[in-house]
């Protein structure tokens, strides 16, 4: 960022620390000169001395523009991306969501953080258009917050097969309690059924034939 606005500075950039969260985080900070192009963006975000999205948002909100707002605000969670609006007014962030949607249609909505602090989420299913827009101008380092990969919880295997004896359909379940269910029978019914299974017994409610897959074990 310094390189490409080095030519507005009159100083080298300077190493800071401070403490967030209890725990220091080092950073670098620049000043640029003051320059009539400098206050006239200032005087479209300030122009009361309270920050607000202006009105004309949809031209200065370029690809780069929003790389940077992800590199500053963006929060990568589970599914999709927050915008951290939190300090803007309502109004003003219904204004810089629109242009997400009309502009880079990016499937949006306004989701509370508290009860006075609004956040843009951006859905999971429009991270990769979002990414295909921004990845070229973002800091390698600042990557993560568009490729937040899922966490994917491994399959389970099904522990229970239960035949109908009468019409020979079979059905697998993962836990005696979805068989319990399926069957609409008592849990410790399947259960006492399943650790019963070398004695001698009648089909389960005149026609289902329980039995463990593979290695048997205590499912719950």
């Amino acid at each position: 960022m310094f390189n490409l606005l080095s030519h507005y500075c009159n100083s080298s950039p300077q190493l800071t620390k401070g403490v967030r969260s209890g725990k220091p985080f080092y950073a670098l900070n620049f000043f640029t000169r003051s320059l009539p192009c400098f206050t006239e963006l200032h005087t479209l975000f300030y122009p009361s001395g309270t920050k607000i999205i202006p009105s004309n948002i949809y031209e200065l909100l370029t690809p780069v523009a929003l790389a940077h707002v992800i590199q500053g605000d963006g929060l990568a969670v589970r599914h999709g991306l927050f915008i951290c609006t939190d300090s803007y007014k309502l109004v003003d962030i219904v204004r810089l969501m629109n242009v997400l949607i009309i502009k880079y249609r990016l499937e949006c909505i306004i989701h509370y953080h508290t009860s006075t602090q609004p956040r843009i989420y951006i859905r999971q299913r429009s991270m990769p258009l979002l990414r295909d827009i921004v990845r070229p101008h973002m800091e390698k380092s600042m990557l993560y917050k568009i490729e937040a990969k899922l966490k994917v919880k491994p399959v389970k295997e099904p522990k229970i097969e239960v035949t109908n004896l009468e019409s020979g359909e079979i059905i697998k379940f993962v836990t005696i309690k979805e068989a319990a269910k399926a069957l609409n029978v008592s849990h410790p019914t399947i259960a006492y059924y399943l650790k019963n299974k070398n004695k001698k017994r009648k089909p389960l409610l005149g026609k289902y034939s329980l039995n463990y897959i593979g290695k048997e074990e205590v499912v719950v």
